[in-house]
């Protein structure tokens, strides 16, 4: 599918960030490094966001410059090795892609820079991520601490200025390329979905990796790059696991399936969940599947431009408190007892990363995507079910960009 993103987009988002920012501090961003899967070969290479955003450019280790009005591209060399299996950078295409004039190779880009770092205190860029997040049990792509290192050896004195915050704010609220983007992503998802659920095609299915690959078939044909994020296909108690992407097991007619993906198109993401069911459900089943539907309804309901998510979130949780004593898994509505059924959040922003940057404590206002997935996870039962779907925040209030997809157990 070919990109409806123009130069122009980059630039004016080099633009924002120049007048957001209203200093005199020159600007440095990196592109995101290749990492190694095994001996010599790399994993499939995933761009930081915020500096596609910036540049439009998909080529690792790239440094993009803006000091004043002056802005400049700085491409690092390749081994004749590299040049051989990965192709060279041509500077044309690049500077058509981010409507960036200047582009220098590593010596003579980073003579000038280092030349101008020199002379100043401070220097705007992108905070470098820990080494490794012990919450999310990974290791961070190490291309942001190189390039703070490389500033230091150029000026040890230099106050780095973390853009991060600046940058959300920017991405929160999404421009009529990236709602484009975003609605191909969801319409790619829904047709997908729609093909691969139908009654008729879960008769055939006996592993969940089967569905896997036809999720995936559907992207492709249909136009996407690919996913957007590993895809979930749970059945039964695996889905009480949240992330559980193995989707290996043996599918079985008395338990439900839990569908949990996104199309990646123009490098924006959709993030669509169903859970459906391989035959007739349960009364038990049917009763956990309203019940999560309510919730989603009512969710919806709060949204709207002021909206405070925290705050959201609280109402949200107690709503489902409510369904779960229904339910009779709960005896009283308490944050510890809720979570124990319910233990993610209702919400969160979505674009270039299914996970989106934005600021959880800045109202809400007309632009801004997000999905809403209320789930309820009951291992004891074998019953694992979420439904998600991806919302645009709007003058009036909302309008579910997913909704073309129904939302029923069979």
């Amino acid at each position: 599918m070919q990109s409806q993103i123009t130069s122009d987009f980059f630039s004016a988002n080099r633009r924002r960030l120049r007048e957001q920012l209203n200093g005199t501090a020159p600007i440095v961003m990196t592109a995101n490094g290749l990492l190694q899967r095994g001996a010599d070969s790399t994993f499939a290479f995933a761009q930081d966001a915020s500096f596609w955003y910036m540049s439009g450019i998909d080529e690792p280790d790239i440094v993009l410059v803006m000091d004043g009005d002056s802005e400049y591209l700085i491409v690092p060399p390749r081994s004749a090795s590299r040049q051989a299996f990965d192709g060279s950078v041509a500077f044309e295409p690049l500077s058509r892609r981010s409507g960036i004039r200047d582009i220098y190779d590593d010596t003579e880009g980073w003579n000038k820079l280092g030349s101008r770092l020199k002379k100043i205190k401070q220097v705007a860029t992108l905070a470098a991520p820990p080494h490794y997040v012990e919450q999310y049990g990974m290791y961070t792509n190490p291309a942001r601490a190189a390039l703070a290192s490389r500033l230091k050896a150029a000026n040890g004195q230099l106050d780095m200025l973390d853009i991060g915050p600046h940058i959300a704010r920017l991405r929160m609220v999404k421009q009529a390329p990236e709602l484009t983007a975003i609605e191909a992503a969801i319409a790619v998802t829904s047709e997908t979905l729609k093909q691969v659920t139908g009654r008729a095609a879960r008769k055939k299915y006996v592993y969940e990796y089967e569905i896997e690959a036809k999720i995936s078939e559907g992207f492709r044909r249909r136009g996407a790059a690919g996913h957007a994020f590993e895809p979930i296909v749970a059945g039964g108690v695996r889905a009480c696991t949240l992330h559980n992407v193995s989707n290996s097991g043996e599918l079985a007619a008395n338990e439900l399936l839990l569908l949990d993906v996104g199309a990646n198109v123009d490098h924006y993401a959709a993030d669509i969940t169903r859970t459906i069911s391989l035959a007739a459900p349960t009364q038990r089943q049917t009763a956990v599947f309203a019940a999560v539907l309510d919730v989603q309804s009512h969710a919806m309901s709060l949204l709207k431009p002021g909206c405070l998510l925290r705050e959201y979130e609280k109402a949200v949780e107690h709503y489902m408190g409510e369904k779960l004593r229904e339910l009779g898994l709960i005896k009283t509505i308490e944050h510890s007892s809720v979570r124990q059924f319910y233990p993610h959040a209702t919400s969160h922003f979505l674009g270039l990363n299914v996970h989106d940057v934005g600021d959880y404590d800045r109202p809400l206002e007309p632009g801004v995507v997000l999905t809403v997935e209320p789930g309820i996870y009951i291992p004891r039962e074998g019953i694992g079910i979420r439904v998600e779907d991806d919302v645009l925040i709007t003058d009036g209030g909302i309008r579910v960009l997913s909704d073309a997809l129904p939302k029923k157990l069979q």
